[in-house]
Formats: C-alpha cells, structure tokens, sequence
C-alpha cells in the first residue's frame, strides 16, 4: 500500500492538475457514470466538530474508487491544528483492496480549490482584473492559487472578519501572488473587498451572508465555498435575486447541504427551478454558460465524494509515475 504526505502530493499534483481532475470528475457525475451516497454527517455531542465520511465510485474509463474521512472542527485553529482533516483510501477496483492511504486535508484543498478554478475559467469574463478573497483560513491559500492559475488578475482584496487575519494572510502570501504577477491588499471591510471586482471567492465559517449585494458589479462572477450545511450561508438572497444564472456542482447536494438555497427557499425567496445548470453540464454544453458582460454569474459548491476519488486516482497514478512515497505491507 503507497502513502502520501502532503509533500508527496505537492511534488506531483499541480493546480492546473486538480482543475482537470475536478473537470473529469463533474462529467462522470452528469453522466451518470459516478455513484456518490451524500455525505455521513454526524455532530459531537459538544457541537464543536463533525465527523463525515464520503465514499464513492466511478466507473467507465476511469476505474477509481475509495472514501473520505474528513472533519470539521473550527477549534483546531486555536490548537495550530487543521481546521478540517482529512485522510482518503484509495480502492483498487478491480480486487477491492485499498491500494493507496493520501493526506486528505492537501486533496481537500486541491479538489475544493479547484472547483472555483473550474468556475471561475468557464464562467468569469476574461479580462477580469480584480478578485475578492473572503476568509484566510486553510483553504484559502489554494483558493487564491485557484483564481490566479486560470485569470490574470491584478490584485486580489483579501477581507476576514477576524481583525489582522487578513494582513497576515497577505504577509504569508504575497509570494504567491507575485509568481502569477498579482498583488494581495488586505481590506477592511466587505463593502472594500467586493467594490468594483470581477470575481468574488468565499471561503469562510460564516452562518450569515458575508457581503451585501449592492456592492457587487455587472459582469461580476462568485463562488460560494465555505458553507455546507442546511443552517449557515455565505450568500444571501439579494445576491441569488440579482444573478442571472447560477450554477452548482451537484444539484442533490447543494439542495440537501447548502443553506445559501435552503434558508431563502424557506423564506419564501428562492426556488430551486432558478438554478441554471451543474458544472458537468455546463462543461458538456447541456446548459448555457456567461452569455453577456454584464451578467451576474454564481457557483456554489458542498463537495461531493466522486470529486475526491478522481482526485486520488490521478495523484496516486502521478506519484507511482514518479517513484514518489512510501510503500508498506499491512
């Protein structure tokens, strides 16, 4: 059995790699050709984590299948710990022996990350200058890469509700941006992050909407990442109002699991008919993309498992090609 360390996986795996894998991954889902149970959610008696697991299968050419173990523990941060573990087993399918044990909390990352990469390149106009980053927590490095690997921006506001959070990022980071010729500008206020930009990630823990919608441009393009259950959003109502299409990469999770849709939908001020399509069927061409400038486009994402095991389908077939790991007997 190979195991990889996050060093391993980031040695072989690249942003560009993961938006692919992810693009694979959303075609054999809207084919049909994935199955992936909705996720196993189950709270401590504390509240103060979950624990979830989340197998799937793929078949046809891609062969892969395996389970997420991941939790949720918002605390960990104050222990300097992973906000959100994870660890994934990669099954053989053709001897149903696991095959491969991956650091999952660098996949997760990767595969998230990716997801908004997939968006944003299909659905954001391309001369998109200027990002908004909302949240600096772990996932946010990888959502940063996401965005400047498939646009040229010039800057990218990063706003955190939490003070110095978003100067700290910045500082840590800022590397990154010069390697793709951008710049990161801490803000202040979530007026300041999302005045005037062409693309707006969220990323956060929020249970309550993150920005308002009278401060978001024509033409702009938004991704909402962070929340995944049926009580917390990052998007309001107004913002899903004011879209003219919105897109999501699994119907039957976003419509159990997402709260950005649930809450409105029980306000009385969204339905589900008003979402235009899933990313599988925006990539095949089943459902149309950006069709004017001006448009309001959003994506929002939960994750789901098919994402995962193509995911370490392809790191894992990377890393053998590249001799990288460590092999044990069990």
């Amino acid at each position: 059995m190979l195991l990889l360390s996050r060093a391993d996986i980031l040695s072989v795996f690249s942003m560009r790699d993961a938006i692919e894998s992810d693009k694979k991954a959303f075609v054999r889902h809207t084919q049909g050709k994935a199955t992936a149970p909705l996720r196993i959610n189950i709270e401590t008696d504390d509240k103060a984590g979950q624990l979830m697991f989340m197998p799937a299968y793929v078949g046809g050419d891609i062969g892969a299948a395996g389970v997420k173990i991941v939790s949720s523990f918002p605390g960990n941060a104050g222990k300097g710990l992973p906000v959100v573990p994870a660890l994934v087993a990669a099954i053989c399918c053709d001897t149903g022996i696991v095959k491969a044990i991956l650091e999952g909390t660098t996949l997760t990352q990767l595969r998230t990350a990716a997801i908004a990469g997939v968006a944003t390149e299909l659905l954001s106009n391309e001369d998109s200058r200027i990002g908004a980053l909302f949240g600096t927590g772990g996932q946010a490095p990888a959502q940063l890469e996401a965005l400047l690997t498939v646009r040229r921006l010039a800057e990218v506001r990063v706003f955190d509700a939490v003070p110095g959070k978003a100067e700290s990022f910045a500082n840590n980071n800022r590397s990154l941006a010069w390697h793709f010729g951008s710049k990161l500008v801490p803000v202040n206020s979530a007026e300041e992050a999302t005045y005037g930009a062409d693309i707006i990630t969220t990323v956060t823990t929020s249970g309550s909407p993150v920005f308002s919608a009278d401060g978001v441009k024509p033409g702009c393009h938004i991704n909402g990442i962070g929340s995944f259950t049926p009580d917390k959003r990052e998007l309001s109502a107004e913002i899903l109002g004011r879209a003219s299409k919105i897109y999501v990469d699994s119907r039957e999770a976003v419509m159990a699991e997402a709260g950005d849709f649930i809450i409105p939908i029980c306000e009385g001020l969204f339905r589900e008919d008003k979402i235009t399509g899933e990313l599988g069927e925006l990539i095949l061409g089943q459902t149309p993309g950006r069709e004017d400038k001006n448009e309001i486009t959003v994506m929002k994402t939960v994750g789901f498992a098919t994402l995962d095991v193509v995911t370490a389908a392809d790191i894992v077939a990377s890393a053998v090609r590249s001799g990288v790991g460590t092999n044990v007997e069990m």
